[in-house]
């Protein structure tokens, strides 16, 4: 069996959900070119915990995870996918010794997986697990537990990171969606991906360097980590490309990153 890619999604806005666009089209278009998977193992910018948790329920519940301020269809939405409890056991003995928690009532799939998955996958036929991040574990700490998931690429499981690489909501303009974005951004934007074109993991695990312009654009560590999980499933040598690569409100970068080669499910 060949090895699926490992896939970087910026998400942004939850009322992606809601649109067809060039950028839910690019989605769509990916996962047609992947294939259908086995399963899809996602890890999200917003499920942060203390230690390491897994859902691992037959039906996990769709996760109206945001503010009554969104409209109101998005609480209507429904991604029935089902779970894969053997998936999450598996997720648990790659990671050891680090303790995962089997997670079978607590979460579900919170709108970082769905808001993405609904576009690739719209039939929601294929499982999903969703991983939790260890809020209090430093960057490299997080690529490496992307580097032990890397065996499931090779299991017909596809690892799905879902943040995005400069997300500061404080200083969104909603103004205008696609307004020209702060210096600060682009330029950490491309920073880091000339750190993932030149196959430099460390200097996108140490993006704090980048001083100032890392301070505007990762706010919050939560929507950047997801990007260390997939590059940590990245096998020497693979080659990446990136999708989607343009910026909302000024201070969210939408750009995706493909790890691997594509077209290579089963």
């Amino acid at each position: 069996m060949a090895r699926l890619p490992a896939v970087f999604f910026g998400h942004g806005s939850p009322t992606v959900a809601l649109e067809t666009s060039e950028t839910t089209q690019c989605w769509a278009k990916l996962a047609d070119d992947i294939g259908k998977p086995k399963a899809i193992l996602v890890i999200s910018a917003h499920w942060l915990t203390r230690g390491v948790a897994v859902t691992a329920m037959e039906r996990p519940p769709t996760l109206h995870d945001f503010g009554r301020s969104l409209p109101a269809p998005l609480f209507d939405i429904d991604y029935p996918a089902p779970g894969d409890p053997a998936l999450a056991v598996r997720v648990r003995d790659l990671l050891a010794p680090t303790p995962v928690h089997l997670d079978r009532s607590e979460w579900g799939l919170d709108h970082g997986a769905w808001s993405v998955l609904r576009k690739a996958y719209p039939e929601a036929d294929v499982p999903v697990v969703q991983l939790s991040m260890d809020a209090t574990r430093p960057p490299a700490w997080h690529n490496e537990i992307g580097r032990r998931l890397a065996p499931l690429r090779d299991e017909n499981v596809l690892i799905v990171g879902s943040g995005n690489v400069v997300h500061n909501l404080g200083v969104m303009s909603w103004e205008g969606r696609n307004a020209s974005p702060y210096d600060w951004a682009v330029r950490f934007n491309a920073a880091i991906r000339a750190a993932i074109e030149a196959a430099n993991p460390e200097a996108v695990i140490d993006y704090a360097a980048l001083g100032r312009d890392a301070q505007m654009a990762v706010a919050n560590p939560d929507h950047f980590w997801p990007l260390l999980y997939v590059l940590g499933a990245r096998a020497r040598g693979e080659p990446v490309r990136f999708i989607t690569e343009h910026f909302e409100y000024r201070s969210l970068s939408m750009m995706g990153v493909v790890v691997g080669r594509t077209g290579t499910a089963t």
